[in-house]
């Protein structure tokens, strides 16, 4: 008996690696969460221009997802999406869920509505006094919301690297726009802008979330600034592709997120 035991210790120790390598890999997964400004509106490019979630192949998340064809992508993310929705969609999310982007705030303080009243009225102080409320209804609503969401994403998906993407500036002030809305509408949007990401940017790291700077990120190429514009501007005949990023735009969003996860 004992030499029988001798004979098959060589044996087994031949198996054990064989059965070690062919065990499989664990697969990464992404999940993209968020709204219009998640899923490529703005690219002029759409899988279906009649989904309402016009979701298109030149959005950042599809593009990082192109760039690592091993990792399982999952999109969830929808045009007119508010916190409370991306919470649903954060069902997407799974305990090996790798990956998770996430853009929600802009439509839950009336960004739409907001650019409406400064485009079709006349008066900076309309503008102004729209742009305030919005401001008011980010700082009443946001925090709560978005730390209640942060924290449902981490409870789903405890080893992901979460990464929240924020919101550009619209305008260069001063620069080289001839026409359309004054500099004080366009400083007013901007600091509509600089508060909202404050807030995002402050929940993202009580969560321990990386968030993306997009003020930075789309820096030297905003609306005005004679440079290559990385936002539409106002469409008359396409209310719904103004103010957001396009081609360029989820080009430069792209480059943010693949320098924090490679």
């Amino acid at each position: 008996m004992r030499r029988l035991a001798l004979l098959l210790v060589p044996v087994i120790a031949i198996l054990l690696p064989a059965t070690a390598a062919a065990a499989p890999a664990a697969t990464a997964k992404y999940v993209a969460l968020g709204d219009s400004y998640a899923v490529g509106v703005g690219t002029y490019t759409y899988d279906d221009p009649n989904d309402a979630c016009r979701r298109g192949p030149l959005a950042y998340s599809r593009l990082w997802a192109a760039a690592h064809p091993s990792t399982t992508y999952v999109e969830a993310s929808c045009s007119g999406a508010e916190v409370a929705d991306v919470v649903n969609q954060s069902a997407a999310l799974t305990p090996d869920t790798s990956l998770v982007t996430v853009q929600v705030g802009g439509n839950d303080v009336g960004f739409v509505s907001t650019l409406e009243t400064c485009i079709l009225n006349l008066p900076d102080s309309t503008c102004i006094n729209a742009v305030n409320t919005a401001i008011s209804t980010g700082r009443s609503v946001l925090p709560g919301g978005l730390a209640n969401l942060y924290s449902g994403i981490r409870a789903k998906a405890p080893s992901a690297q979460v990464v929240v993407m924020g919101y550009p500036r619209m305008y260069k002030i001063g620069g080289n726009c001839l026409f359309g809305l004054s500099d004080t509408k366009r400083t007013a949007l901007n600091n509509a802008a600089d508060v909202l990401d404050g807030i995002i940017q402050t929940a993202a790291a009580n969560a321990g979330f990386r968030f993306v700077d997009a003020r930075t990120v789309f820096a030297g190429h905003e609306i005005c600034s004679g440079n290559s514009v990385w936002m539409t501007s106002l469409q008359w005949d396409k209310l719904n592709e103004s103010y957001h990023p396009n081609a360029n735009g989820h080009q430069g969003y792209f480059g943010a997120l693949k320098a924090i996860t490679g």
